[in-house]
């Protein structure tokens, strides 16, 4: 069994060397966040992973990136949100694939709040180090449109995230196309949540067996955009799945293309 990606807000306490990334607007950061904290610029990051020039292909630039949040490679990253959970997966999805560990605190800063676990001087932060970034080596891995484009009828199980109108195609968000990967099994991520808090392991293997996953299964994950996906891809890892990867760019990129079938059924 992997480890879990998740860790409660109540284990916050015992942490003495980790540092702690806060994934909420500046705002929201400035009005409160959590001793030692550091934000991570999550509107600079959603914009890059989507632009060429800056793709999660550019290992030189996420390695910058990351190294100005203060991580190394050996020290825990640590990541909450706004309760949503999705920003949080999303920073956890890209850390990890460049080979920091990473874990997601569930409920994000509500349910720190509510535990008032990180008192006032808790030393969560460590020295800043030199991140080197080791694309593919976290355990939840990248795939691209191509990527997926090849593996459609074979055993690769493509968990879309998105919610039932969008999965239906009534909802295409800003998409020319709507409907879904043919093959897809959809699993909303809203049904992966208890309120802000991501289920438990064995709430999440039951949905993931309803909605048609085997133990076993080489799980693909993607919503809209990359959060919910990121998020998918964490409740599978939850639950037991290992080699699970992500098509982060999800189901925005595969729409422009007009050569990517989209089923409607």
């Amino acid at each position: 069994m992997q480890p879990d990606p998740v860790i409660e807000p109540s284990d916050l306490a015992t942490m003495r060397s980790a540092v702690l990334l806060d994934v909420r607007d500046s705002a929201a950061f400035k009005l409160a966040h959590a001793p030692s904290a550091v934000r991570v610029p999550i509107e600079h990051w959603e914009a890059a992973a989507r632009a060429d020039e800056t793709s999660l292909g550019n290992v030189a630039y996420w390695e910058t990136a990351i190294n100005a949040l203060g991580v190394d490679n050996t020290v825990l990253a640590v990541v909450y949100d706004d309760g949503r959970m999705t920003e949080a997966a999303r920073v956890w999805f890209i850390l990890q694939y460049f080979g920091a560990k990473a874990v997601i605190v569930n409920g994000g800063w509500p349910a720190m709040l509510n535990h008032a676990v990180v008192p006032t001087g808790s030393p969560l932060a460590s020295k800043a180090h030199n991140f080197q970034a080791q694309a593919g080596s976290g355990k939840v891995g990248l795939l691209d449109r191509d990527g997926l484009r090849a593996e459609l009828g074979s055993t690769t199980r493509i968990f879309d995230a998105r919610s039932a109108a969008e999965f239906d195609g009534g909802d295409r968000r800003k998409n020319a196309r709507g409907g879904h990967l043919p093959g897809a099994r959809h699993l909303a991520h809203s049904q992966l949540l208890d309120g802000q808090r991501l289920r438990p392991a064995h709430e999440l293997q039951q949905l993931l067996t309803e909605a048609g996953f085997q133990a076993g299964d080489h799980v693909v994950t993607h919503c809209d955009g990359g959060g919910r996906a990121a998020l998918a891809a964490v409740a599978a890892v939850r639950a037991g799945y290992t080699g699970v990867r992500a098509y982060y760019l999800s189901f925005a990129d595969w729409a422009r293309d007009e050569s990517c079938p989209i089923s409607r059924d």
